[in-house]
């Protein structure tokens, strides 16, 4: 089983997370178009927190008591996306931590872009630890700011303004919860940085 943490205040998190996707959803209408089955934010690896990886490992352990055959499949699709990218991964291959320097944060933005996500099944197109996932799969798609602006999923808001665009925008931990929860997480397993959804499920 996966070390224990903060599962109280994760809990918290992910409702305060969820409240936020619902309202940017409500006020968003059709032009969100996330739906199951869209595996858009599924394709190529992006960074996950500590927070993220303990959440995830315990979604999988759960899963493994309920349906071992579906756990095991998904740790063979990540055993085999490490396998095939081991040797370019901008970090610790052993640990599965990523490296923070400016080089490899740039070797990163071209590191398996086109790798499904290994939570995903092949043959429905649904997330298998949905309820687990991290915090960019549950923000993904509604107007979410960042150092660049509003970002939006490229499926979604097609005919909006820019001001329709904003009128959804998404705000989806306003109190930083999460920074406080990961802390405590990197602080309890020993284990500081970012890694990525292949490595957690096979550790």
């Amino acid at each position: 089983m996966p070390p224990r943490f903060p599962s109280s205040g994760d809990q918290k998190l992910v409702q305060i997370v969820d409240s936020a996707l619902a309202d940017a959803t409500r006020r968003s209408g059709d032009w969100l178009a996330c739906r199951p089955g869209c595996t858009q934010c599924c394709i190529g690896a992006f960074a996950i927190n500590q927070l993220d990886a303990q959440r995830l490992k315990r979604g999988l352990a759960d899963l493994a008591q309920r349906d071992r055959h579906r756990a095991e499949a998904i740790r063979e699709r990540a055993r085999e996306f490490v396998s095939r990218y081991r040797s370019d991964f901008p970090g610790d291959p052993a640990t599965g931590l990523l490296d923070e320097s400016e080089e490899s944060a740039a070797r990163f933005e071209d590191f398996a872009n086109d790798e499904p996500c290994p939570a995903l099944d092949p043959k429905t197109g649904l997330c298998e630890l949905y309820d687990s996932r991290p915090m960019t799969c549950r923000v993904f798609g509604p107007p979410v700011r960042s150092e660049d602006g509003l970002g939006v999923c490229e499926l979604c808001y097609h005919g909006a303004s820019d001001e329709q665009i904003a009128a959804c925008e998404m705000i989806p931990d306003p109190e930083d919860l999460e920074s406080r929860l990961v802390e405590q997480v990197e602080t309890a397993t020993g284990r500081r940085g970012n890694t990525i959804i292949a490595f957690c499920l096979i550790s």
